[in-house]
């Protein structure tokens, strides 16, 4: 991982929004998220299952569901062209080409009735217009970038022949097949064992810092994020609720949702039996979201302010460290 242009980011998200109608209303999936990220940077995005961490990254890539609304005051600029205003025919150019997408299931990302060299080498022809031949050979050489033993054989299978391990690396190679200058690894390691997760996460994070990529990372887990990344966000209902530094996040938390999220972590130092933490309640309603803040109703520090009363996300004392929380941790109730 190293540190980006800081004058000059790679990606700069701004008020974006997702909204999703349904029978009963507007989902606000993505509500109002501003990101930067820098050439070369590393970004965890975590959070519980529903949170919005998959639709953002979604949004960002124009995947979102057909009727879903982006709102024209959301920006999404990749090195100063702002994606969502442009048009499709312009965008296939920078989508799969300089912004590159890892899927959280690799048997539902591949198509299961083409050999998966065949699968890499049409990302080759369509963005890089090389003949087949060409794109066969380079198929074959990205699946040995990315591990796959007997790349030459391998290419000639289909996804179902493959493990899952296998599988996602066959999306990684899709993925990095064009050289993209931003990655985003959905839940890479879904329903894949602990051992192969290991190894998926540690062949992202070579192939980034080789290919000096900036990198998302989405996941549940904050022990996923802690090591392999520059800085790391925390979503809850659709907003980002505390950003920070990962040293910073993980030293001094301040918003009581990350404090529970990291608590919920099991602990080798834990006794035999020992029962797990888990968060008390349930996420709001995203179709009929309460006034205040969206985890007041969870929360153990909540006082009539918070149920009142939305917090913004707001900076420490002009750093990069920002949260939003009306009544913050402080340093002796971290973890």
């Amino acid at each position: 991982m190293t540190s980006g242009d800081e004058m000059h980011p790679l990606l700069e998200v701004k008020d974006l929004q997702a909204l999703l109608p349904t029978r009963r209303g507007i989902v606000k999936a993505v509500d109002k998220v501003s990101l930067v990220l820098n050439p070369g940077r590393v970004l965890g995005i975590v959070g519980e299952s529903g949170c919005g961490k998959s639709m953002l990254a979604k949004a960002i890539m124009g995947l979102l569901p057909a009727r879903s609304i982006v709102p024209t005051e959301s920006i999404v600029n990749f090195q100063g062209q702002n994606l969502v205003r442009m048009k499709k025919t312009h965008k296939r150019h920078i989508i799969g080409r300089e912004i590159a997408m890892i899927f959280q299931d690799p048997m539902t990302s591949l198509n299961p009735v083409m050999k998966v060299g065949r699968q890499i080498s049409e990302v080759l022809c369509h963005h890089l217009k090389v003949s087949k031949q060409t794109a066969h050979r380079r198929a074959i050489a990205l699946l040995d970038l990315v591990g796959i033993p007997m790349a030459n054989r391998r290419a000639d299978q289909y996804p179902h022949q493959l493990s899952g391990g296998l599988r996602q690396r066959v999306a990684i190679a899709i993925a990095l097949a064009c050289g993209p200058k931003l990655l985003i690894a959905d839940e890479p390691t879904t329903a894949l064992d602990v051992t192969v997760q290991a190894a998926i996460l540690d062949l992202l994070a070579s192939l980034q810092q080789e290919k000096q990529m900036a990198m998302i990372l989405i996941t549940h887990d904050l022990g996923v994020v802690a090591g392999r990344t520059d800085e790391a966000a925390v979503m809850y209902a659709g907003k980002i609720v505390e950003h920070a530094a990962t040293n910073e996040l993980f030293k001094q938390m301040r918003m009581p949702y990350t404090h529970a999220l990291m608590a919920a972590i099991p602990r080798l130092v834990n006794r035999p039996h020992t029962r797990l933490l888990a968060i008390n309640g349930q996420p709001p309603d995203m179709v009929d979201l309460p006034p205040g803040c969206r985890f007041a109703s969870r929360c153990w520090k909540k006082q009539p302010l918070c149920i009142e009363s939305e917090p913004a996300l707001k900076r420490i004392n002009g750093r990069g460290h920002r949260f939003a929380c009306w009544y913050p941790l402080e340093s002796a109730e971290n973890p």
